[in-house]
């Protein structure tokens, strides 16, 4: 699995180095085409391995055996054929092949070829491999490509230097592998492209703090749960969650501004196995256009898991005073942010989004939460009024202060609130502040966790352990008390170290202690001369 991972990311730089030559590189289209391309290679090699694992007259024949017998079919026989694909595979006709289309490089206008192959593989399989934008609108899985490409005499050799790259990988054996190989493949392939996920996945989630959140959150077996991302990004947060609950006992729903967080995510889910989820992919504003409602479709759903983490400051001075309205009033019980006089973008949109997930759990649902550190004692305001009532409700299972820089592209300390509506008579405050390892990645300072850091966050928190200025145990009361606080540090037990000392000991240190002093008043005196020396000096060079 190494030698083919090595591979994918080698067929991966070379898509990018087509998108430089091209003059694409860097530009706001090289994603779409490195995803969508990435995308065609996976959907075209899965077909072929979903034929040989379940297709009686393909088990025993090659790639390209299947290839042939494919395309002597009628259409009647094909749709025979396709039975046997598994519902998370595309199907793929002979004239959409790879092969078919590396074989016709050389033609005329084979772009055009290239362009259609893609456009009828979205419509083929429109049903499950389209997402939603707005109220209706489908977002379709490819587009077409060469249009990029400015000069129209080098669209044809663009789209066979992009077919070449994708010949010469089998991606094959790696379709029995799980989610740790797909979501470092995934990370690799969106490396260059995950600084800026739209307004609402403001920052790249680390793998890191995914995990911990996913074995916090579901410490034992569940079965048919729903889990949902309000703010989803790529997914990093609820792909974790999805992989420890198991792939097939959740159902998935996002919603996310972006057009482009929604398309990747998309890319992220069919990696994943997580197919059968795509219908609940959504792209529209989460806070002013839910679009995850109940049966009756007047209030928002609830969930069984909430994971999230929202962008920490937006400008979103237009929809404010919406927000601020009757209509949102009941969401937004502890207020909406009030515009900044000089700074739009400073906006604390993360408040809105901490509201929204609250009221998105079911009564027994759990949550967890990315947020700004300060979020924890911020003394005034709407984030004591939401601390107020997570404390008031006693939803609150615990928190986790994270080191700095666990993020690459941002400065910001970090905390995770996890939430619980099961209720609980202790919280859980940890401070891993002081944990991981920096590095530089990309000219960014980042700390990064070792696997044996991160499991002792895991494992002090699911046993609910007390540690020594790292973990404390605290009631709700106690919390009251210190101003509704949620930071570990103010709970940590002030220890004095209290020394046997006889009564001529105690004599001797003071002797020592009245020594030491006359000797600093003494240096003191002297320094005092020199220096009014020094002045004395200068003030006769002047004159």
């Amino acid at each position: 699995m190494k030698k083919i991972s090595e591979q994918i990311h080698e067929m991966i730089d070379n898509l990018k180095a087509v998108c430089t030559n091209y003059g694409l590189g860097n530009t706001g289209n090289e994603y779409k085409i490195i995803t969508e391309t990435f995308l065609y290679k996976f959907l075209n090699d899965k077909f072929f391995y979903d034929l040989k694992k379940n297709s009686p007259d393909c088990k025993s024949k090659s790639t390209r055996e299947i290839e042939k017998f494919l395309e002597k079919m009628s259409d009647e026989d094909f749709e025979s054929q396709m039975f046997y694909l598994s519902s998370s595979t595309a199907v793929i006709k002979p004239n959409q092949f790879i092969s078919y289309l590396f074989n016709r490089q050389s033609q005329p206008s084979f772009h055009k070829l290239f362009d259609d192959a893609l456009a009828n593989i979205s419509a083929t399989n429109e049903n499950i491999f389209s997402v939603k934008a707005g109220e209706g609108t489908f977002v379709k899985l490819f587009e077409p490509l060469s249009n990029y490409v400015v000069q129209p005499e080098r669209r044809d050799d663009f789209c066979a230097a992009i077919i070449n790259k994708l010949a010469d990988v089998n991606f094959e054996s790696l379709f029995n592998q799980k989610y740790d190989f797909f979501a470092e493949i995934f990370e690799y392939l969106i490396k260059d492209y995950n600084k800026d996920f739209g307004k609402y996945a403001e920052y790249y989630t680390p793998r890191a703090i995914a995990r911990i959140i996913a074995k916090i959150l579901v410490p034992e077996n569940v079965q048919n749960v729903k889990i949902y991302d309000p703010a989803a990004g790529s997914g990093t947060l609820i792909l974790a969650l999805a992989h420890e609950i198991g792939e097939d006992k959740c159902s998935l729903f996002t919603q996310d501004i972006s057009q482009k967080s929604n398309e990747i995510l998309r890319l992220n889910l069919i990696l994943n196995n997580l197919v059968h989820s795509l219908p609940n992919v959504i792209q529209d504003d989460t806070l002013l256009k839910p679009r995850h409602l109940n049966s009756r479709q007047n209030i928002i759903s609830t969930f069984d898991y909430v994971v999230s983490n929202p962008p920490f400051k937006m400008d979103f001075s237009e929809i404010r005073d919406a927000l601020a309205g009757d209509n949102y009033r009941e969401r937004f019980f502890a207020g909406v942010p009030n515009i900044p006089p000089k700074n739009k973008d400073g906006m604390a949109i993360y408040l809105l989004f901490i509201q929204h997930i609250i009221k998105s759990m079911n009564t027994r649902g759990k949550a967890a939460v990315v947020v700004p550190t300060g979020f924890l004692t911020a003394a005034t305001g709407i984030p004591l009024k939401i601390r107020q009532h997570i404390v008031g409700e006693k939803i609150l299972r615990g928190v986790i202060s994270m080191p700095a820089n666990i993020f690459a592209n941002t400065g910001t300390n970090v905390s995770v609130v996890f939430l619980d509506k099961s209720g609980s008579d202790k919280v859980l405050l940890v401070d891993a502040s002081t944990l991981g390892t920096k590095i530089k990645i990309d000219k960014n300072q980042r700390t990064q966790l070792s696997d044996a850091e991160i499991e002792r966050i895991i494992e002090t928190f699911n046993a609910r352990r007390e540690v020594e200025n790292f973990s404390v145990l605290v009631d709700f009361e106690e919390i009251a008390q210190k101003k509704f606080s949620f930071s570990a540090g103010q709970f940590f037990k002030v220890k004095i170290e209290h020394v046997e000392l006889s009564r001529e000991d105690f004599q001797e240190n003071l002797r020592g202690f009245k020594a030491d002093l006359k000797n600093f008043f003494a240096e003191g005196h002297d320094l005092e001369k020199e220096i009014l020396n020094q002045l004395e000096a200068v003030s006769y060079g002047k004159n």
